[in-house]
């Protein structure tokens, strides 16, 4: 069995890591911000000070933090990991951060003479816990065939998308394609409530057609029942957005659907729902239009 360092064990990165071990996977835990969690050490993860001992003990790296500066942080940092990798050392990004900053830590850390893949996942907190995420890799395919046993430890449909960088891209249009189907399951149901129609009953009919979808069926019950403790929040979800639109742009495209998107996220954020599941969009569409679907 393996041994892996894993850094950021937060919604995502506790239940992925989880899984690891029920695979029998012997984890390295680095406790630069946090305390590791009981329950990974307490199942025989090894705390240690910083990211550089992590790296210097395990094989395999993964790294599951927010946003691109935390990954730079945790790779570049005094202490971090390009100070403790080498030769026959894999490094896995599985956050979802820029394309363009994913390959500029990929360079740096094949200077040490070890190895990165960028594999972000899709498939939320349900995903992790069920172990059935999907994971877009980019990077070697010799270094995909060693981490392979990893991702099956923790998701389903694995693709080895391109060289570095690309599993990013992949996600950044998977998040693209869930925001505007969410806005869209929103928008709907809206619709259809102020029409005067039972939104529980519209969706039910619903799910049986062609607009049946995964996002229709769970995110839509979110949004009819108002509960909405994140499982991705929305601020992440603009984070991803801002990484499609500014990819966009060096690109020379215009993403009117997805700038739309990142408005209504925005009107959410601003009546104080950045922490709000993703699925709770729709109320910023009730806020610009003063209705709820919801009687409450």
């Amino acid at each position: 069995m393996a041994k892996i360092g894993f850094i950021g064990t937060g919604i995502m990165g506790l239940p992925m890591a989880q899984n690891l071990q029920k695979a029998g996977h012997s984890l390295f835990l680095s406790e630069h911000h946090d305390p590791a969690p009981a329950a990974l050490v307490e199942a025989g993860a090894v705390a240690l000070a910083n990211p550089k001992e992590v790296a210097q003990e395990a094989e395999f790296i993964i790294i599951m933090v927010p946003d691109t500066p935390q990954v730079e942080d945790v790779l570049f940092r005094e202490n971090g990991i390009a100070e403790g990798v080498g030769p026959n050392k894999l490094v896995i990004d599985m956050s979802s951060i820029s394309p363009s900053a994913t390959k500029g830590f990929a360079e740096k850390i094949d200077a040490t003479g070890a190895r990165y893949l960028d594999a972000p996942v899709s498939g939320g907190e349900v995903g992790a816990k069920a172990a059935t995420l999907s994971i877009m890799v980019g990077g070697s395919e010799e270094s995909f065939a060693r981490a392979l046993p990893l991702f099956q430890a923790m998701g389903k449909n694995i693709t080895l998308v391109g060289e570095n960088g690309a599993g990013q891209t992949a996600k950044v249009a998977n998040q693209i394609i869930v925001a505007l189907n969410i806005q869209a399951v929103a928008e709907a149901l809206l619709f259809a409530a102020k029409n005067g129609a039972d939104p529980a009953r519209v969706r039910e009919a619903l799910m049986g057609g062609f607009a049946g979808s995964k996002i229709l069926e769970v995110h839509g019950e979110r949004m009819i029942k108002g509960t909405f403790d994140p499982g991705f929040r929305i601020a992440l979800h603009q984070k991803d957005l801002n990484l499609a639109l500014a990819g966009a742009r060096e690109l020379g495209l215009n993403l009117p659907n997805t700038a739309n998107a990142q408005q209504v996220f925005s009107t959410c954020a601003a009546i104080g729902g950045s922490g709000w599941d993703h699925s709770a969009l729709i109320k910023g569409l009730e806020h610009m239009a003063n209705f709820s679907i919801r009687k409450d």
